[in-house]
Parts: structure tokens; sequence; C-alpha cells
């Protein structure tokens, strides 16, 4: 009896010591892991028509592959350089303190009848909030232009994940039934907790992928273009602000598009706010309202609050890939607790 203890804690030592160690050796490669998961997840539709059509299944994951990098390479590469053009000429003016028409904001007559009336509730009668405002606006042009060079001086270390990323997607969109299958093998439920499992799994993926990625692609795409229609500076900028909003619930997509509406009102340009307004609440925000029902149907939804703190912990922990993994990991987590407290409630009927 003493022997089989000894077994058991020893294997489960080894196990834990183990799986640290090979979490370690791994996590370099964590995020372009996590990328490539996600794009074959995208495109596997795709790779499963290219199956029907082209019997190798090699060469149906490397044309699959090259359609996804063609879509990368191209589109995304464009707009990159875009933004980081913007980005840069926005540092810059902050940097030189080219602020005028931040400083306007603070003149206009509403704005000081607003400050007025915030700042006794605040005590702040004292400071000055224009002049603490543009030294917070100066401060984040300092961040990003050094953010800008430090992204500048780790291409190599970019490239590489590409590369990985990309060999990723190849043996995943290949060899992605397999590992599902053998991962399955490995999970200590039964057949039917397992296709529960697998079940939920594929609703979480759906409505956390289709219904998260598609939805803010098509909203940063009609933000991004809305803005540069309206004159708003840096659209690609404002777009992507829009794409990575749309994941985080609460806030949403107004949260970038409706200070600009204010900021257009405030700068007399009144036609082109009332364009953006309408553009942000019967575009931008309908999409949110209309394509993720139909995406995501009657699958599994994770609550809104939950949701919210995974996303902002998923960007803390894996990065922008976090907006997509964050959720996935605790919808997941939540299936492995459901099937948990199903065989505890099925032992306790038991009992009874």
């Amino acid at each position: 009896m003493t022997s089989n203890r000894f077994y058991t804690f020893s294997l489960i030592f080894l196990s834990l010591l183990l799986g640290y160690l090979t979490f370690q050796v791994l996590s370099p490669f964590i995020k372009a892991v996590a990328w490539a998961t996600v794009l074959s997840i995208l495109f596997y539709p795709l790779y499963a028509y290219l199956g029907t059509r082209i019997k190798w299944k090699s060469l149906a994951s490397v044309v699959t592959l090259i359609i996804i990098l063609i879509i990368i390479i191209g589109p995304v590469s464009y707009l990159s350089v875009l933004l980081v053009g913007e980005l840069k000429q926005i540092a810059g003016s902050v940097d030189k303190g080219q602020l005028q028409s931040l400083s306007k904001i603070f003149e206009h007559p509403w704005v000081t009848w607003i400050v007025d009336k915030i700042e006794p509730l605040f005590g702040a009668e004292n400071v000055d909030l224009k002049q603490t405002f543009i030294e917070g606006v100066q401060n984040i042009g300092h961040s990003m232009l050094s953010q800008i060079t430090t992204g500048a001086r780790n291409v190599f270390g970019a490239l590489l994940n590409f590369v990985f990323m990309s060999l990723s997607i190849f043996f995943l969109l290949r060899d992605g039934p397999r590992f599902l299958a053998r991962f399955r093998n490995y999970l200590p439920f039964s057949e039917d907790q397992k296709d529960t499992l697998e079940v939920q799994t594929k609703d979480m993926v759906v409505s956390t992928i289709y219904g998260g990625v598609v939805v803010a692609l098509v909203q940063g795409t009609m933000g991004g273009l809305a803005f540069y229609f309206v004159g708003v500076p840096a659209p690609v900028l404002w777009g992507t602000a829009i794409f990575i909003m749309s994941f985080i619930p609460m806030l949403g997509t107004f949260s970038v598009w409706g200070p600009c509406v204010v900021y257009l009102f405030l700068q007399g340009q009144v036609a082109h706010g009332i364009i953006l307004a309408l553009i942000g609440v019967f575009g931008i925000s309908m999409v949110d309202n209309i394509l993720k029902p139909i995406i995501i149907g009657g699958r599994t939804k994770m609550p809104t609050l939950l949701i919210f703190f995974s996303v902002l912990g998923g960007l803390k922990l894996f990065g922008v890939i976090g907006l997509i993994m964050g959720p996935l990991v605790v919808a997941l987590f939540i299936s492995i607790l459901e099937i948990f407290r199903n065989i505890e409630g099925a032992g306790e009927n038991v009992q009874a």
C-alpha cells in the first residue's frame, strides 16, 4: 500500500516537474503557436474544401497556408506600415508640443462650462486641467516614440515568429484532426463527457473567434473608412482602435467613434460629426447586433462581465492575441468545471 502511494506521488511529482519544464521550453513560441491556432481555425473550412479537391493533405495545407500568407503579407503589412507612419506622425507632433487643436477644445464654451461644474466636485479649483491634460498626452507621445523605436529593433524576432507561425499553421491544418484525436484520448473522462466537452469547445471557438474576429474586422474596416471620409486624422489608427475595442464588452466601439464625434462638433465640423454619428449608430454598432447573432446563433455564450475581464487579462498575459485567447482559455476552463460538476451531481444521485 505504501509503495503504491509512493509510486503515485512520484508519478504526480515527475508529471508536474516535466510539465513545468516543457512549458518553459515552449514558452518562447506560445504567441506564434497561438496566432497559428487562431488562423488555422479561421481558415480550416477553406482547407477542408480544398481537401475535397486535392487528395494530398500536405499540398492542400500548403495552398491554404499560401492564401493565409497572401492575406496577411498583403493588406495587413500595408496597413501596418500606414499605422506605424501615423503613430510616428502623432507621436512626433505631441513630442514637439504641437497640440493646438487639443488646446482649443478647452477654450470651447461647452467644455469651459463642464470643467467649471466638475472642478468643485473633485476639489480641483486650483488645478490647471488643460495643462494637466496636455502633459498627459505628451507623456503618451514620448511612450509611443519609445515603443516604436523598440519595435523597430525587434524586427528580426518578429520575422522568426512569423516563420514559426507559418510552420505551425501547416502542421495544424494537415494534422489537426489527428492532434485532437490524440489529445482526446489523454482526457480522463468518459466518451459522453468528451463529446460534451468537444461540443462546448466548438461552440466557444465559433463564438470567440468567428463571432469576435469577423465582427471586429468588419467594424474596424467600416470605422477606418468612415474616419477617412470625414477627414479625421490617422484613420488607420482609429480603425485599429475600433477593431480592438470591439472585443471589450460594455465599452465597445462607441468608446472610439463617440469621442471623435464630440471632437468634430467642438471643432465646428458639425456636418462631419453628424455623418460619423450616423455611421457609428447605424453602421459600426449595428454590425455587432446583426452579424454576431447570425454567426453565433444559439451557441454557448459567456457572461458579459466574465468576457470583459478575460479580454483584459488575455491582453496582459498574451498581448494582442489575448483578445481571443483570453476568453477561449476561460471558456475551456468553465467547460471542464461543468464536467466535474456533472460528475459530482451524478455521484450524489447514485448515493441517494
